[in-house]
């Protein structure tokens, strides 16, 4: 009923406003903080995996449909520092509300971007201002009878304040899980931030970043591993820019813009993770993005941009996650989070 009453007319209606312009990426569109990921354990498997299913109840912030009643009153708080004075935390907590699989979600991130010095057109300083956005989400999921596919939905509230300008902002994310317990695969596809801005800045309204992800994983019938394979923004072709800084300039002085081959394109949708021992009381994660490493390594030097590995631990009733993830040789995150059952 709540799928059906509140998320279905706003994915409805959200559909009948995407438009070429409405698939964007980074610096054309929004509210770009919905993207970040949401805990250490997606990041360390390479930032957008869409296909963890269990009770970790951090992933339905991300992903709707991976949530299930293993997470019932199960609580997380993630943190970490951004880059530069800029953090980021998010919390999850889920609720079963029977058992024929109807449960309940609420998350909530907030990312902060620190003090800043105000100067006007004439380089006169005029005061601090900081900056500040956030979300706060409820989500449903349950499964569909005689299929092993589940679904699920996000709605989600945004705010956004920067100095004096703010903004609000509405937005809904549906997935489905498909799991081949047979096998032990599992699929999922998600369709993120569907919505639009209630409030616009200066009243010039702007598109969300919205985003289509496929995934895929399967643990291996005779090793303790997962392998994990995700497909991001697969609404956007090409992804791939030119970098300016890879402009190659002849005696001549004809200039050649960076070639981004089809292949590469490929490759820049494509984030791979592997999980060692996904069901023991220690966990340890390896992922790579192909975009994030395109995007920010610094040609003749390596420096693993796109790698992330990290760990996590079970004790009782608590578990602890940590991630390290590599962006560039300037700029690295550390990212923390903890997860409590409370019965």
């Amino acid at each position: 009923m709540i799928f059906k009453r509140i998320v279905f007319p706003l994915f409805i209606v959200a559909v009948f406003n995407i438009d070429l312009n409405y698939a964007q990426n980074a610096g054309e569109s929004t509210y770009q903080f919905l993207n970040i990921s949401n805990s250490p354990r997606q990041l360390a498997l390479g930032g957008k995996n869409i296909t963890i299913l269990d009770d970790d109840v951090v992933s339905g912030l991300y992903n709707p449909s991976s949530i299930n009643q293993d997470m019932d009153n199960m609580l997380a708080i993630n943190y970490f520092s951004y880059f530069s004075d800029i953090s980021y935390g998010s919390l999850a907590y889920a609720y079963k509300l029977d058992n024929r699989g109807n449960t309940l979600h609420f998350g909530f991130s907030y990312i902060n971007y620190g003090d800043f010095m105000g100067y006007d057109e004439n380089g006169n300083f005029t005061s601090e201002f900081s900056g500040n956005e956030s979300v706060f989400s409820v989500g449903y999921a349950n499964k569909f009878k005689n299929i092993p596919i589940s679904f699920g939905a996000n709605l989600k509230l945004i705010t956004s304040t920067f100095e004096q300008y703010n903004s609000y902002g509405v937005a809904t994310d549906i997935g489905f899980f498909y799991v081949d317990n047979i096998n032990d695969i599992k699929a999922s596809l998600v369709f993120r931030n569907i919505g639009f801005q209630l409030k616009a800045y200066n009243e010039v309204d702007e598109p969300l970043p919205f985003e289509i992800d496929l995934g895929i994983s399967q643990k291996l019938e005779n090793a303790p591993i997962t392998w994990h394979i995700t497909l991001e923004n697969l609404q956007k072709w090409p992804i791939g820019i030119s970098n300016p800084s890879r402009i190659i300039t002849d005696l001549d002085g004809n200039i050649t813009e960076e070639n981004i081959s089809i292949f590469n394109e490929i490759l820049r949708h494509t984030i791979i993770g592997v999980e060692l021992f996904p069901k023991s009381i220690f966990t340890m994660q390896l992922g790579y993005s192909f975009r994030r490493s395109e995007e920010l390594r610094i040609l003749e030097q390596r420096n693993f941009s796109g790698v992330s590995f990290g760990f996590g631990m079970k004790f009782n009733k608590l578990r602890f996650n940590y991630c390290h993830a590599r962006f560039s040789s300037a700029a690295n995150v550390n990212y923390l989070g903890i997860q409590l059952d409370l019965d």
